[in-house]
């Protein structure tokens, strides 16, 4: 039986961890069909040891968002290994230590806005990198977390998500006459690398213990995963703009 990307070529950025989400993506991605190449910043090496874990091989790119040089090679570097691109997954985020874990009233600008560069401005970048190899067009999936609400520890990364979901509508936008498509996975929270990194997580996590309509799985990446592989597939032809959640249904909860 072939899978749902049979023939799709889709460039993962993201993978850090087995425990990542875009490391899921990248494993389901395959097993249906797709041919894959990975982006990694700052240390390459680690994501091509993770990369060995994948069903088949994958070729790591070094790529720093925020760094113009690193955009301006990314499409002939793929080009060599792909030909073209069918589809992007933007799975980046970070925000400096000062900027999470309840310092919201004292953080100051310039580790907002590092946290915006990185977190929300990089998908327009990598979107627009990557635009001269889907010419026939395409589907971007990106990574938010419910931005329509104020996230215990979460602090700045809840505006720069904010960011990335308005920014992701935009390029839905702009891009529709090139029939590429942009939209997002809302997860809930996972132990990955970058839940990890937020100051007092088990705080925010344990919202979905009391709140998940579904029982939540913290330490199950791949229902995330297989949401950004059904978005990259042929199977949402006419659906752009849009944020589909993979939490358990806690965003329809009102108490």
């Amino acid at each position: 039986m072939s899978g749902i990307l049979d023939g799709k070529r889709i460039l993962i950025t993201g993978v850090l961890m087995e425990s990542s989400i875009a490391f899921h993506a990248a494993k389901v991605a395959q097993e249906q069909g797709a041919e894959v190449i990975l982006t990694a910043f700052p240390r390459p090496t680690l994501t091509e040891r993770i990369a060995r874990k994948l069903p088949k091989p994958a070729k790591v790119i070094e790529l720093d968002v925020t760094n113009d040089e690193h955009l301006a090679r990314l499409a002939d570097l793929v080009r060599e290994e792909l030909g073209g691109l069918d589809g992007v997954v933007h799975s980046i985020g970070f925000a400096p230590q000062d900027a999470l874990g309840g310092n919201f009233l004292n953080t100051p600008f310039e580790s907002v806005a590092t946290a915006m560069h990185v977190s929300a401005f990089s998908l327009k970048s990598l979107t627009m990198a990557c635009m001269p190899l889907m010419q026939n067009g395409g589907s971007v999936v990106g990574l938010t977390f419910d931005a329509q609400f104020a996230w215990p520890q979460y602090d700045w990364m809840g505006p720069a998500k904010a960011a990335l979901e308005a920014t992701s509508r935009y390029l839905a936008r702009d891009l529709g006459k090139q029939n590429i498509r942009c939209n997002l996975i809302s997860a809930g929270p996972l132990g990955s690398m970058a839940a990890k990194s937020i100051p007092g997580f088990t705080d925010l996590a344990k919202v979905w213990d009391e709140r998940s309509p579904l029982q939540w799985d913290m330490s199950d990446p791949e229902p995330a995963g297989r949401g950004i592989v059904a978005l990259l597939s042929d199977f949402f032809p006419k659906t752009t703009g849009e944020i589909v959640h993979v939490d358990g249904g806690v965003h329809i909860m009102g108490a």
